[in-house]
Parts: structure tokens; C-alpha cells; sequence
């Protein structure tokens, strides 16, 4: 569900756009994300798995100074991608049913919160890993259109750069979009609800067999969650690159945009399958994204939390997912189009992404609390590379803004 939840509509606008502007070219992004996902959301739930406590509550542990900002750092990026993907989903609607789009903004927004707030979360569960299959619709699309298998293969393995200032750009929104700051909390926060459910603690120290069963089972779901998101995102940016860039048919501005094209170009059910896409991921990351506004809040001011409990006995949990999503409504009905709100949301997330995840890194490390689970040189690297590559994307963005 975590990988599935960053392909969500903002995203799959960002791979798109990549597609469309410079062709197969950016393919090698999600060939270097894949490893630095995987090491970052691994790392995130091993925290919990080990400590018994959500992420934002070991931070909290390891530094109260430190909670207010990050707090306040994944708000801010949260309900600008909430917003930017409520109003992808809306255009996309708008393709199947002619309604106004603040109507589908507001309809969308109340299907989201009632099935967080209202459903138990065993069935709520159930109901996002049965969304995450509509990302197949991208995978779908781009097989039934000819690419240049040949030429896609060779940008995936040979990293190209374009010194210009729209591909710095792309390059941080595709970092940003992709190991997002909702994910490490999300990631933290659903395994801890798993925890719960199985009804036992594990030992810290690394004694007990169960907690290094877990762990291991962990990790290989981590490697199969993550595979899933680069995959559908390699397949978003291909489709976009064979069919719209290749055939000079327009500029994306939005995820509708390309179902838009899509259309007369492969056919209505090609389309069509892609608009329906964005709204079923839209209903996976919508609620995923408040969530994890709602995990990190509550945990860093120790309230109750957790889909598991009945709205009346976490009403502060629940509270933050219903003002996080109404912020994200609000902000949607000001007027932005997507593509201002895109271009928001990667580079909130790109630029925030990185000390938040410096943050956690050093939790990670700490030998008194992970004992013999803290990070090995495996994952000190792969998170160190991800802290850097975002900060050199958004550096590159300032530098090539700044000559411009």
C-alpha cells in the first residue's frame, strides 16, 4: 500500500510530464530510486518493529526540538499534495461524468474521510490493497501501444543529463514525488497497526526469533511494495514518452491531460482505464497522506492514535486526518491549477524530504536504542545517498533558477 500510495495522482503527473517534455531520457530516475526507496521505508519500519513505538515518537525520544518542525515540515508538504491530488482526480472524473469540478472535489473529499474515519481498520485495509491494482491500468496502457523498446532499455541503464533548468526541475520533482515524507510515516504507521493486531511485543534486544521473522518478512514486503511503485512509474513515464512525446501531441499539465490525449490517440478504453486509474489511486493516496499527518501529530504530542480504534476513542487522531483532508479541499477550491500545485507539491517534498529524513537516519543509528538492529553500512549508504540526491536535485533547481 505505501508503494502504491506514491503513485498517486500528483506523481503519476510528474512521471508523465518527464515523459512528455524529454522523452525516454528521464527513465534512469526510477532505476536509482528503487534501492534508495527501498533502504529508506525498510529503515522506517524496522524503527517500529524494534521499538514498539511509531516513528514520529522515537524522534520525539531521541529529540523534543526536533518534533515541532517536522511536524509542522509534513503538514505543510501533505496538504499541498492532498490538494494538488484532489483536483487530478476531479479533471480525471470530469472525463467519465459531466459534473462541476467542485462538486467531484467535495464528493471525493467525503468518500475519502468516511471510509478512514468509519470503516474498522481490518476492512479499510482490505479496501486499499483491492485500489492499489488500478495502477495496473499503466501498465496496461503503455503495452498495447509500440515503444522503442530499445532505446527505453538504454536511458533505464545510462543515467543522461540536460543541463536546463526544466529538467533540474523534473529531476527534483521525481525525487521529491518519490520518496515523499508522508511514506516514512505511513510506512511507520501501518506497521505498528500490524503490530497491534498480531497482539504480542517483540523483544529490543534481538533474543526473541519472532521480531527476526518479522523483520525479515518485512523486508522482503518493503522490496515488493517499492519494485511495484518504480515499476508503474517507469511504465507512466514510458507511456508518455512513446506515445505523446514521440508523436508531438501536446504539453501535460496534469494527470487528466494525458487521458486526455490518450483518447484519440490509442483509443477510448486506453483512456478511459487511465482516468479510472488516477481516481482509484487518488482514493489510495488521499487517505494515506492524512494519515500520516494524523500518525505524526498524535504521536508527537502522545495522544491516543490509530485506525484500529473507534473514532470516539482516538478523537484526535481522527480530528487531524478530517482538518489535514478539509485544508487540502480548501486549498484545491482557491483556484491554483494542477500544474502550479504540482510543481508545489514535488518541490515541498523534495526540499523537506531531506532533513526529515537526516532525522531519522540518526534514530536509526542509535545503538541503546536499536541494539544489534540499528543500521548497517547497507542502509547507512542507501539513506545517505537518498539525503543527497534530494538535496543535490533542489541545488541544482536554485543554482539553474538563480541563472537564469
Amino acid at each position: 500500500m505505501t508503494g502504491a500510495a506514491d503513485d498517486d495522482p500528483a506523481g503519476i503527473a510528474t512521471y508523465a510530464q518527464a515523459g512528455a517534455r524529454f522523452g525516454y531520457t528521464p527513465l534512469w530516475t526510477l532505476f536509482f530510486t528503487f534501492p534508495l526507496m527501498f533502504a529508506v521505508q525498510e529503515m522506517c519500519a524496522r524503527i517500529v518493529f524494534v521499538t514498539s513505538k511509531g516513528l514520529m515518537s522515537n524522534i520525539r525520544e531521541y529529540s523534543r526540538g526536533l518534533v515541532v518542525p517536522v511536524v509542522i515540515l509534513l503538514m505543510m508538504a501533505n496538504v499541498v499534495n492532498i490538494a494538488a491530488d484532489l483536483l487530478m482526480m476531479a479533471d480525471a472524473a470530469r472525463l467519465i461524468v459531466p459534473l462541476p469540478q467542485w462538486l467531484l472535489l467535495l464528493l471525493f473529499t467525503l468518500l475519502a474521510l468516511c471510509l478512514e474515519i468509519f470503516l474498522s481498520y481490518r476492512s479499510y485495509a482490505k479496501y486499499l490493497k483491492w485500489l492499489t491494482l488500478a495502477l495496473l491500468a499503466y501498465i496496461a496502457t503503455a503495452i498495447i501501444w509500440p515503444m522503442d523498446w530499445s532505446t527505453a532499455l538504454t536511458s533505464t541503464l545510462i543515467p543522461v543529463i540536460i543541463p536546463e533548468k526544466e529538467f533540474a526541475y523534473i529531476l527534483l520533482a521525481i525525487f521529491g514525488t518519490t520518496i515523499s515524507p508522508y511514506l516514512f510515516f505511513w510506512q511507520a504507521g501501518q506497521e505498528h497497526e500490524e503490530e497491534r493486531l498480531r497482539r504480542h511485543r517483540h523483544v529490543a534486544d534481538g533474543t526473541d526469533g519472532k521480531l527476526a521473522k518479522e523483520i525479515r518478512k518485512m523486508r522482503i514486503d518493503t522490496w515488493i511494495g517499492m519494485l511495484f511503485s518504480n515499476v508503474v512509474a517507469w511504465f507512466v513515464m514510458l507511456t508518455a514518452a512513446g506515445i505523446i512525446h514521440a508523436g508531438g501531441l501536446g504539453v501535460i499539465h496534469s494527470a487528466a491531460d494525458m487521458a486526455r490525449i490518450l483518447i484519440p490517440a490509442v483509443g477510448n478504453e486506453a483512456g478511459l482505464v487511465f482516468a479510472l486509474g488516477i481516481i482509484g489511486v487518488g482514493l489510495l493516496a488521499v487517505p494515506v497522506l492524512a494519515g500520516s499527518t494524523a500518525y505524526a501529530v498524535t504521536e508527537a504530542f502522545g495522544w491516543k492514535e490509530g485506525l484500529n480504534k473507534p473514532w470516539h476513542k482516538a478523537k484526535g487522531f481522527y480530528l487531524i486526518i478530517a482538518l489535514a483532508t478539509a485544508l487540502g479541499l480548501l486549498f484545491s477550491l482557491v483556484g491554483f491549477a494542477p500544474i502550479d500545485l504540482l510543481v508545489a507539491s514535488a518541490a515541498l517534498n523534495g526540499a523537506i524530504a531531506a532533513p526529515i529524513l537526516l532525522v531519522i537516519l540518526l534514530v536509526a543509528n542509535q545503538k541503546r536504542v536499536m541494539q544489534e538492529w540499528k543500521n548497517r553500512l547497507w542502509s547507512n549508504v542507501g539513506n545517505a545517498l537518498a539525503v543527497i540526491g534530494l538535496g543535490a536535485a533542489a541545488m541544482a533547481l536554485v543554482l539553474q533558477t538563480l541563472g537564469a
